[in-house]
């Protein structure tokens, strides 16, 4: 692996059919985040979205179900695929792309809103993300995104190292919960006022920030992690606006 390569591509393309076959019914994500997430989000009916960082297409999807016209990418061809399989017939369209490096194929202010789902925690610099989503995003458009808690993540010794609190780190883990063998998945973990901060410096407005709580059905399907998740969050979901 190059020192250039985006973390997330290797990790995720060793366990791509498996992350498409769960990932649309696991808790963390389909009683949690993705709630969350999609709340803030609201009625697509007629929007075009940018679905950022779409793995195998399970936002694309539900947004295109909800009448969106949805251009999507991820950074790993293996992701890429099954969204075209899981979308295909939808108003969805489909590449290959790295979110730390330009979207130059997506004219300014073409976009009404950007979804970024739990993507962003593989990209070591915000800034620059935020100022692409800016530069594409319509006046008065919206972006959501959800990344891992900070201080969550800061408080599992695996993730801080000997970082600071305040320090940008890489870290990784072996990750449970879709099949052996466990694929080991790197990804930074940051301060939040480096995220925020980073987000009013390109220009969005904070309209909403979310820590979220698992939905009700998940003390059935989950109960450790329901138990868990009430009592302290592991993402953040947030809504901003293009002033």
């Amino acid at each position: 692996m190059t020192s250039d390569m985006p973390i997330a591509k290797p990790a995720y393309a060793s366990f791509a059919d498996r992350y498409d076959a769960l990932a649309p019914t696991k808790p963390h994500n389909a009683l949690y985040e993705r709630p969350a997430s999609l709340a803030l989000v609201g009625d697509v009916a007629g929007l075009d979205i940018l679905d950022a960082g779409c793995g195998s297409g399970i936002c694309s999807e539900k947004l295109a179900r909800a009448g969106a016209h949805v251009r999507a990418f991820d950074v790993t061809p293996e992701m890429t695929a099954l969204a075209r399989q899981r979308c295909a017939g939808l108003g969805v369209e489909i590449r290959e792309g790295d979110m730390s490096k330009p979207l130059d194929w997506i004219v300014d202010h073409t976009v009404d809103g950007v979804l970024c789902s739990l993507a962003l925690d593989y990209v070591e610099n915000l800034r620059p993300v935020f100022d692409e989503f800016h530069r594409i995003a319509r006046p008065g458009g919206w972006l959501v995104f959800s990344m891992g808690h900070p201080m969550r993540d800061w408080a599992d010794t695996l993730a801080r190292g000997e970082k600071t609190y305040f320090e940008t780190n890489r870290w990784g883990m072996y990750w449970g919960g879709f099949g052996e063998p466990n694929p080991y998945v790197e990804s930074y973990r940051r301060p939040l006022g480096d995220i925020i901060n980073g987000l009013v410096d390109a220009g969005w407005r904070l309209d909403r920030f979310v820590e979220p709580l698992p939905v009700p059905e998940m003390q059935t399907v989950d109960p450790r992690h329901f138990a868990e998740l009430s009592l302290a969050p592991a993402f953040i979901c947030v809504r901003a606006i293009k002033k």
